[in-house]
C-alpha cells in the first residue's frame, strides 16, 4: 500500500497536463499516475457508444493496477459521455471536467463570452444545458476545433504543428457577429490551456481565458482532504496506449521519469520502462 494519496490522471492525450499544472499551482502533495489513451486520440471523433464501452473498462483496469485514491478524467468528451458508466463500476471517487461556462458568464462585464471546445463538446446537449442554467442572459459564441487539439499535441512534442489553427479559432470567435464584445473565453478542452498564451497573443482584444484546472484541483483537495499549498505533486509514471517518445521531454520537464505502455483491450495491461511505480 502507498502512504501518500495517489491520483490517476486520465486523458486522451496531453491535455491532462494542464490539469497537472493546476495541481502543481495548488500545491497538492499527491502522487500522480498519468494515463493517455492516445491510440484513440482524438476522442471527439469517436462514437459515443464506443467511448462508453472503452473508457470505463480502461479506467477500471488502471485502477486495479495502480490503486489510486481518486481518478481524474481530464477530458471533456470522456467526462460528458462515459463518467456515469465509470462511476457505476468504480468505487473510488471520479472527478470529471465541466466546461467553465458558469464562471465565464459571471466574470463577463459585456454579457458576451466565447466558448472554445472540440466540435463534439460544442454540439452536445450537455453544453446546451449548462448555457441554459448558468448563461441564459449571456451571448455565448461557440467554436469547436480539433485542429487546436492536434496543435497542442504537436507543441508538447516540440513540433511546429498547424499554426493556422490559432488564427482560425480567433477569427471564428472574435469575427463572429457580436464577437467584438467578447471579454471572457471559456476553454472547454483540457488541451487548450496549453495554448493559452498563444491564443491570448493572437486575439484582437484583451479578455480573460478561463479553464477548469483550478476547479479540478480544488475538488481533488476536498475529496482527498489535502491541504492546498502543503507540497507538490509527485509524478510516478506516464502511460500511453500508443508509443509517443516525442512527448517524453514535456513529461520529464514536469518531473515524470518513468514511462510505460497500456496494452490492448480488454486487459489494458501496463508495461513500465525504468523504475516501476509500486502499487
Amino acid at each position: 500500500m502507498h502512504d501518500v494519496k495517489r491520483a490517476l490522471l486520465f486523458d486522451s492525450g496531453v491535455g491532462g497536463l494542464s490539469v497537472f499544472d493546476a495541481t502543481v499551482a495548488a500545491g497538492l502533495a499527491v502522487e500522480i499516475v498519468y494515463a493517455a489513451d492516445n491510440a484513440w486520440l482524438p476522442y471527439g471523433d469517436k462514437a459515443d457508444a464506443a467511448l462508453r464501452e472503452r473508457v470505463p473498462q480502461l479506467l477500471l483496469a488502471l485502477r486495479d493496477q495502480f490503486a489510486p485514491d481518486i481518478i481524474v478524467v481530464a477530458c471533456n468528451t470522456a467526462s460528458t459521455i462515459a463518467l456515469d458508466a465509470a462511476r457505476a463500476m468504480i468505487v473510488e471517487p471520479i472527478v470529471g471536467v465541466v466546461p467553465p461556462i458558469k464562471p465565464a458568464a459571471e466574470l463577463s462585464s459585456t454579457g458576451t463570452i466565447g466558448l472554445l471546445a472540440t466540435p463534439a463538446t460544442v454540439a452536445r446537449s450537455y453544453t446546451d444545458d449548462l448555457i441554459e442554467r448558468f448563461a441564459m442572459n449571456t451571448n455565448v459564441i461557440r467554436f469547436g476545433s480539433t485542429r487546436l487539439v492536434a496543435l497542442a499535441e504537436a507543441r508538447l512534442a516540440n513540433q511546429t504543428g498547424d499554426t493556422a489553427a490559432l488564427a482560425e479559432a480567433i477569427d471564428q470567435l472574435f469575427g463572429a457577429p457580436g464577437g467584438s464584445m467578447i471579454d471572457v473565453v471559456a476553454l472547454a478542452c483540457t488541451h487548450f490551456p496549453l495554448l493559452k498564451a498563444e491564443l491570448a497573443a493572437a486575439g484582437p482584444q484583451q479578455c480573460a481565458w478561463l479553464d477548469s484546472g483550478a476547479a479540478i484541483a480544488r475538488r481533488v483537495a476536498a475529496l482527498l482532504a489535502l491541504t492546498p499549498g502543503a507540497g507538490t505533486p509527485a509524478p510516478l509514471c506516464a502511460l500511453f496506449s500508443r508509443a509517443a517518445p516525442s512527448l517524453h521531454a514535456a513529461f520529464k520537464a514536469r518531473g515524470f521519469g518513468t514511462f510505460g505502455s497500456i496494452g490492448a483491450a480488454p486487459g489494458f495491461e501496463v508495461t513500465l520502462q525504468g523504475e516501476a511505480a509500486a502499487p
